[in-house]
């Protein structure tokens, strides 16, 4: 995959609630090597801010809801995740940013790669200078 897609994750029902899942390629669209999870954000805070070389993710709103706003050099994509059964497919060079999170929101954040500091972009204009020379 090479776009951003939502993808909906099984959902079993159940009377005592409900139950949901995922298994690295199949689900998630590529071997899982970090999880990590956001919560407690301030009111207006934005998270993410950058673009990774390398990594893939996949993110879901496990509870509350947030947008996810990404980038992928020529236009701009807003994607809410509010349903713990959806989780969003970013493929790498794509910027991303998180914002307008709910009140105990918690963000689960599954990633391709381990954290490597240099697999971040961190400026916009690297970011566009890099994304025009892959053109």
């Amino acid at each position: 995959m090479l776009e951003p897609v939502i993808i909906q994750l099984p959902k079993i029902f159940d009377r005592r609630g409900n139950l949901s899942f995922l298994e690295s390629n199949n689900h998630v669209p590529f071997d899982i090597k970090r999880v990590f999870w956001i919560y407690d954000v301030p009111g207006g805070a934005v998270r993410g801010g950058h673009a990774y070389r390398e990594s893939q993710e996949f993110i879901i709103a496990l509870s509350g809801s947030f947008d996810v706003v990404l980038n992928n050099g020529f236009e701009a994509m807003r994607f809410s995740l509010n349903r713990s059964y959806y989780g969003l497919y970013i493929p790498s060079m794509i910027w991303r940013s998180i914002e307008n999170f709910s009140t105990n929101s918690l963000a689960l954040a599954l990633s391709s790669t381990l954290f490597q500091e240099d697999d971040y972009i961190r400026n916009i204009a690297d970011f566009q200078r890099l994304k025009n020379q892959l053109i």
